[in-house]
């Protein structure tokens, strides 16, 4: 396995095709037809995770210590008061309608591999403005942190796939992310472009690294221009700047010369 054993690491790892990948006991999917499997650890996850992988003829263990992450506190000030306690009934079943069309998309679970070579960036030029992980103050109000890095930039500025993917969400207006995409990598490792002026891509798209699919705005909850990008594993909340440039091992099926 390659990657980075930490809070909102990941890890990626080749073993027998289509195995079975348990992650502290629990069924977390299979690896690929050629082996592949990545594995994902939350922003908060024990010192150590105990992977084993599972098929017919035995079973095999690997114990993942993991070191933690260093998180800094983030105080946002000027949001609308609805984007900070947004109250009224019509708001809230807003925000819950968009909720569970939102959670359809993080479950997604397409049968690709495209997080086996790593990601690139999202933007070619950015100011990072926030980063993964930190106690989000706003207006004065601790929230929960935030689990994505804030790439600063123009609005207009294109967004690229880190990635190949299958498009498992794309809409415009949402009340807290404006223009969402989420992308699925495969296996379940989902990311997701938030604030968006602009989406070219629709659900059940597939994209190729490099492929231009939004542009950034300041839709939503946002003060500024820029974008939010996250990632989760299977609920797991994860930094994907620690995807770029990180790639999986070698294939160990291919005969070497």
């Amino acid at each position: 396995m390659t990657g980075h054993a930490q809070q909102g690491g990941t890890l990626i790892g080749q073993t027998r095709p289509r195995a079975e990948v348990r992650v502290d006991g629990v069924p977390e999917g299979q690896a690929s037809a050629d082996g592949y499997f990545i594995v994902g650890f939350d922003r908060d996850a024990a010192s150590s995770a105990r992977i084993d992988l599972v098929t017919p003829d035995g079973q095999a263990s690997y114990v993942a210590r993991i070191t933690p992450g260093i998180y800094d506190i983030q105080k946002i000030d000027g949001l609308a008061e609805d984007q900070v306690n947004p109250q009224g009934e019509a708001l809230l079943a807003r925000i819950a309608a968009e909720a569970e069309r939102k959670s359809l998309g993080f479950a997604s679970r397409v049968d690709r591999q495209d997080f086996r070579t790593g990601f690139g960036l999202p933007l070619k030029s950015f100011r990072l403005s926030g980063h993964f992980g930190g106690q989000r103050i706003l207006n004065g109000v601790p929230k929960r942190p935030h689990f994505g890095d804030d790439l600063a930039a123009p609005v207009g500025t294109p967004i690229h796939a880190p990635a190949g993917a299958l498009v498992a969400f794309a809409e415009s207006g949402l009340h807290f992310e404006g223009g969402l995409t989420l992308l699925d990598h495969g296996q379940g490792l989902i990311t997701a472009y938030l604030h968006q002026s602009r989406i070219l891509v629709r659900r059940g798209d597939v994209v190729t690294r490099g492929q231009k699919i939004g542009e950034v705005g300041m839709e939503g909850r946002a003060t500024g221009p820029h974008l939010c990008w996250r990632m989760k594993w299977h609920g797991r909340n994860l930094d994907p700047m620690l995807m770029v440039g990180q790639s999986g091992p070698p294939d160990l099926s291919r005969p070497r010369g």
